[in-house]
């Protein structure tokens, strides 16, 4: 019986810790994901850093090369609900799984793992504030044994991925959103970038936004790593959109649009989509609107 429930979508190193302790004595379904992936001007790989030191035994979310959907030309595109279901059971994801995501670098990408799982059915995950930094700030052991894989649960409890539309946006409900005025359309970027004062980091896109957007850069969300508390962000976020409006997040690949949709979460907002192409997409060609001002 599964005994470990969240209180919330963002829990605490305190309360994973604990978690841990339930888990070894009980047997609780906790199932701990590294999901720390890095802008490729970064020079880091978020799985050779997992291999080298993680939170228990941990297992590496990898919606960068395995789990996203391969054939599209787009960058870490979500799945479909086959693949999806066959990575989630060799991470060792049941139906009824606990499962805590984190990164290395605080907040950043464990959200996109959050918004996928969610996506996919599975409401029952949270992120680890601080991820891994806080995790070692607070004198928490890391592992740095060979990770050992997980045997696949084929059983009656074994993960079924069942796709929850609302949550996942085409460029198509984007465009009919840009003259909504029930949709706010919240955009991760930087504001130079979001402005076309900057270039895109990926050659060939246009700079700029979709027309009706509003600029929310994903780091005004977070404090030193960790998100800033709810009243903060709902502050922030009605600024932008109205408490009964649909929001959509966007970003540069559908990663930070995440710490966006994450953000409104906590926040109370409702009705939430990621645009999931994101201006990898959007600002590709010129078929679609782009506005500088």
């Amino acid at each position: 019986m599964n005994t470990l429930t969240l209180d919330s979508v963002l829990v605490s190193v305190d309360w994973l810790a604990a978690a841990l302790n339930t888990h070894n004595a009980l047997g609780a379904p906790l199932v701990l994901l590294d999901a720390s992936w890095h802008m490729p001007a970064a020079g880091r790989d978020g799985e050779a850093e997992w291999r080298a030191e993680r939170i228990g035994n941990a297992g590496f979310f990898d919606f960068d090369r395995r789990i996203c959907d391969r054939d599209s030309p787009l960058p870490h595109m979500l799945p479909d609900e086959a693949l999806f279901t066959t990575e989630m059971r060799r991470l060792g994801v049941q139906q009824d799984s606990v499962v805590v995501v984190y990164d290395s670098v605080g907040i950043f990408s464990a959200p996109r793992a959050w918004w996928m799982l969610r996506a996919m059915g599975h409401t029952q995950v949270a992120v680890l504030d601080g991820g891994l930094p806080a995790w070692k700030q607070a004198g928490h052991a890391v592992n740095r044994d060979i990770p050992a894989s997980v045997p696949a649960h084929l059983d009656e409890k074994a993960f079924t991925a069942r796709l929850c539309k609302s949550l996942v946006c085409d460029w198509r409900e984007v465009l009919r959103a840009t003259t909504a005025p029930d949709v706010c359309i919240l955009d991760a970027r930087s504001a130079d970038r979001f402005h076309g004062r900057a270039p895109e980091p990926r050659p060939g896109l246009r700079g700029g936004h979709m027309p009706g957007a509003h600029s929310l850069p994903f780091d005004q969300l977070v404090r030193s790593g960790r998100m800033k508390p709810a009243a903060e962000l709902h502050a922030l976020l009605t600024v932008k959109a109205g408490p009964q409006q649909r929001i959509i997040a966007s970003c540069g690949s559908g990663v930070t649009a995440c710490v966006i949709a994450f953000a409104a979460h906590l926040a109370g907002w409702k009705d939430i989509g990621v645009y999931d192409g994101a201006w990898a997409e959007w600002g590709a060609g010129d078929r679609l609107p782009v506005v500088t001002a």
